[in-house]
């Protein structure tokens, strides 16, 4: 699915499919119930979703904040660019850095925006400089993660930044489609 938003940083985003039903359950095994091996099979999804068309530099992946990386084990979205990669023959580059910020599920799009704002920084800018780069994580909601990144990326030099997710949301559906009524009563987010 190919959209194109007028006043984004990024140029082009993709998703595999609507961030319900069985594809939100896997994303949620993924990250909540921490089953790595998931993102094999969800970054052959993910691939598909590529268009065929499209050559990039370089995949970057969204980062998380090193403790929340830690208490997780692992940064879903790291590993849904390495098998993109696997698939494409592209190289992964972690150029993101993040600072620590509260989670961005149940806050408004304002909120997101403001949240996400100033939370990235690039840390190898010559990956990037002159570069097409290919920005992968696994859920878009607002947009307002993938536009902070892309910001910082275009700043460092891209001259393309497309986005690839998993999954699209709808938020016009509120806090508890998102993330789903089990995660919403455990006080959980995503």
């Amino acid at each position: 699915m190919l959209c194109r938003l007028g006043g984004r940083p990024y140029d082009e985003a993709w998703s595999y499919g609507a961030y319900e039903g069985t594809l939100r359950s896997l994303v949620h095994l993924l990250k909540y119930e921490r089953i790595p091996t998931l993102a094999e099979p969800l970054g052959a999804l993910l691939a598909r979703a590529l268009p065929r068309d499209r050559r990039f530099d370089v995949i970057v992946p969204v980062p998380m904040h090193w403790r929340r990386r830690w208490m997780r084990g692992f940064n879903q979205a790291e590993l849904l660019a390495a098998e993109v990669a696997r698939r494409t023959g592209m190289p992964v580059a972690k150029i993101l850095s993040r600072e620590s910020r509260p989670v961005q599920a149940g806050l408004s799009s304002a909120e997101r925006r403001r949240n996400a704002a100033g939370a990235f920084a690039a840390r190898r800018l010559d990956a990037v400089a002159g570069s097409r780069v290919l920005l992968v994580d696994d859920v878009l909601t607002t947009g307002s993660t993938v536009a902070a990144c892309a910001r910082v990326l275009k700043r460092a030099g891209a001259v393309r930044v497309s986005v690839l997710t998993l999954a699209r949301a709808d938020r016009r559906f509120g806090r508890e489609a998102l993330i789903g009524p089990q995660l919403a009563a455990r006080g959980m987010s995503a």
